[in-house]
């Protein structure tokens, strides 16, 4: 039995056919369809996390509004670019979100994706400390993070308020965050060094390699990689892994109208540059429940992984999520062996 989420990207737009007008609607409309997906038994509700474009950027409040307003999904983030985050501002953040909702939050962090400004991080008052690029950067920012949940001093007490010296903790600490934690990881190697530091593993649509092979099976691979070294390096739990698929099921006019052209173009990997790599990007499902059912049922990325978070089209609306959800919970995922 696999866990099922859901992932917005939580864009914005005042143009033809959007219910996602605005900033306030796509974070109502989050909380909203969160609500629907827990009565749906829906798994999981996460969000993007994107700085400088009309999307969702600033997780932590919408995950307590989430947090009040639901009981037992899951709530979490696919990915927060660890390079424009304060680590220890962060750690009171998130230890309040997961108090709020009782040890539901799941936080995956990266390096971040491509964006639409230069360095935004040092906008934000973030330079990068050293001359490893933004991926050291981002290593850095989340060992400290950590730290702070697991409770570590990071400030040297003043024995004239305490009367004590040493070193104090963030507040509040909620346990067993730690264990929560995922790496975004777009590579084999990353995929290791996650596991190597006892992350769980946050695998997307995308990988920054390409070896030729499907996509499916790369990421297969790379899952592979991520379980080899965590059982190398001697830790105790099981750790999680998860993947994101974009998953559409045409099961109504509305269904065809929306999706039933991009069947075609959006049925297979694609291979491209990113930010000067070469990067495979997987495919789309879209097509009758059963077709994709057993397509998925043959995805050895999908097969591997106990999380899959289904990637959903925000603009459309509550509405036509939750019932997009609930036509996966139904019609695809009891046929493709997830139920």
């Amino acid at each position: 039995m696999k866990r099922i989420g859901f992932l917005t990207f939580g864009h914005y737009q005042d143009v033809p056919g959007s219910l996602v007008l605005t900033a306030r609607d796509a974070l109502l409309q989050t909380v909203e369809l969160a609500v629907a997906a827990e009565g749906l038994g829906i798994d999981g509700a996460y969000v993007r996390v994107h700085h400088f474009a009309p999307q969702l950027a600033s997780p932590f409040p919408l995950l307590a509004a989430m947090a009040a307003r639901t009981q037992r999904i899951e709530l979490g983030t696919g990915v927060i670019d660890m390079r424009y985050e304060n680590p220890l501002y962060m750690a009171e953040e998130a230890a309040a979100v997961d108090l709020i909702s009782r040890g539901r939050l799941q936080l995956g962090v990266s390096r971040g994706s491509p964006e639409t400004v230069l360095r935004g991080y040092e906008a934000f008052g973030y330079p990068a400390a050293r001359d490893d690029g933004d991926a050291g950067d981002a290593r850095r920012r989340t060992s400290a993070f950590r730290a702070a949940i697991a409770g570590a001093g990071v400030a040297e007490a003043d024995p004239k308020m305490t009367g004590m010296t040493g070193y104090l903790a963030v507040e509040p600490q909620s346990p067993g965050l730690g264990d929560r934690v995922w790496w975004g990881s777009g590579t084999r190697a990353t995929a290791q060094w996650a596991a190597e530091q006892g992350m769980n593993l946050m695998s997307s649509t995308l990988l920054v390699e390409d070896t030729g092979v499907p996509f499916d099976e790369l990421q297969a691979e790379q899952i592979a990689v991520f379980r080899k070294a965590w059982a190398d390096a001697g830790h105790v739990r099981t750790p999680r892994v998860s993947v994101s698929r974009s998953v559409l099921p045409i099961v109504s006019d509305e269904d065809r109208y929306y999706f039933g052209l991009r069947a075609q173009a959006k049925g297979k990997d694609q291979v491209g540059k990113l930010e000067g790599v070469r990067a495979r990007f997987g495919k789309s499902y879209i097509g009758e429940p059963d077709v994709i059912a057993e397509q998925l049922a043959a995805d050895a990325a999908v097969q591997a992984a106990d999380t899959v978070l289904i990637t959903v089209p925000n603009q459309l609306g509550v509405d036509y999520n939750a019932n997009l959800l609930e036509n996966i919970l139904t019609l695809v995922a009891p046929a493709a062996g997830w139920r």
